[in-house]
């Protein structure tokens, strides 16, 4: 059974975009930023090294996640001001 204050809050959600070409713009420049700024962090290079990257894969997996929360923060904060 659902909660009442579930329904509650339910009701003051905006409504989510469908994904288009700039929604997957938007989520892969933010992980590239992310990923650019993991170098700068203390220990960068902790566990097995990428090939090619300056950052080891925990480091990599890590900085993609951030970067997708921040990306779709982005675009809800886009659409929820109208802007998407």
């Amino acid at each position: 059974m659902i909660s009442s204050i579930l329904l509650a809050a339910a009701a003051a959600v905006p409504p989510t975009p469908a994904w288009n070409p700039t929604v997957g713009a938007i989520i892969s420049i933010s992980s590239v930023v992310a990923v650019l700024l993991a170098t700068r962090i203390e220990y960068p290079n902790v566990g097995p090294k990428l090939p090619g990257l300056p950052v080891s894969v925990p480091t990599f997996i890590g900085a993609m996640a951030f970067g997708h929360i921040i990306g779709v923060g982005i675009v809800l904060g886009l659409t929820n001001i109208g802007r998407l």
